[in-house]
């Protein structure tokens, strides 16, 4: 079987949702009724195939072609297979997806990742505000799973974060892994203010120094038998954290936020 395609026909004034288009909603309808679904599209419902042009069946391997920013909540509550986005992609990329894998080749907007529970989300370029976060009003944000960014990312990257690994190969925006419940944030460019605001445990992983408030205690210098073991995870994936030549396990520690429990760490690599 080929890969199911859906290649947006032209660009829309308003935004359309495409979590109906996931592989286990898919996987068991003919061509006829996968064209026939129907998709938010601003204030009105529009057929799958007034918007794409649809071709292959292979409804556990779906490929979003000629995708923009307009295109919101794909591959949300992902189960199963794989969805590759061809160009941007809007908010809420991955919303709850609870296994498989999402690659999107370009940019995508806020909430990438949002309450993730399992899974692989990689993002070749840039993402917005509140990676790896928690909806609004909720308490825990990614649960589980990897999210690979290769440009940067906006602010408050793992917000109520409880669990998982979010990976940063560019910068972070303001408030990076704030309110953080637990689960591992590295970034390989610089950091925005307020690094780990009120987080009560989990690991900030650096590569350059941030700066910190007042409310971080610095706790020496470490070698940790841990991080190969970390790094090594890391050698499957098609990201500069796989190079050898980026490890290390020689670090400077901070815990904190002491203005919460404390129990949080920062660690920023040693020359």
């Amino acid at each position: 079987m080929s890969t199911l395609t859906f290649t947006l026909k032209q660009a829309t004034a308003q935004r359309i949702d495409l979590s109906p288009l996931v592989c286990q909603n898919l996987q068991d309808l003919s061509a006829a009724d996968i064209a026939a679904i129907e998709l938010q599209n601003g204030k009105s419902r529009r057929r799958v195939d007034e918007l794409f042009t649809i071709s292959g069946s292979d409804s556990q391997n779906i490929v979003i072609a000629n995708s923009n920013d307009k295109l919101d909540f794909i591959g949300k509550d992902l189960a199963s297979g794989s969805i590759t986005v061809n160009g941007d992609a809007g908010a809420y990329l991955g919303l709850g997806m609870k296994s498989g894998s999402i690659t999107v080749n370009g940019n995508v907007g806020i909430y990438a990742a949002c309450e993730l529970k399992n899974g692989l989300i990689e993002i070749t370029g840039n993402a917005g505000d509140f990676v790896g976060g928690a909806l609004p009003g909720n308490k825990q944000g990614m649960k589980g799973g990897t999210v690979l960014v290769k440009g940067n990312v906006g602010a408050r990257a793992g917000d109520h974060m409880r669990r998982g690994q979010i990976l940063i190969e560019g910068n972070a925006g303001d408030y990076c892994g704030s309110r953080m419940l637990a689960g591992t944030i590295a970034v390989m460019g610089s950091t925005g203010r307020y690094l780990g605001y009120a987080m009560r445990r989990g690991t900030l992983l650096l590569w350059n120094q941030p700066q910190l408030s007042v409310t971080f205690n610095d706790c020496g210098s470490h070698t940790l038998a841990f991080l190969p073991i970390l790094f090594a995870s890391f050698k499957s994936l098609n990201s500069r954290f796989a190079d050898s030549t980026t490890a290390f396990n020689r670090v400077q520690r901070y815990g904190g936020d002491m203005a919460e429990t404390g129990c949080g760490e920062v660690l920023v690599r040693s020359s």
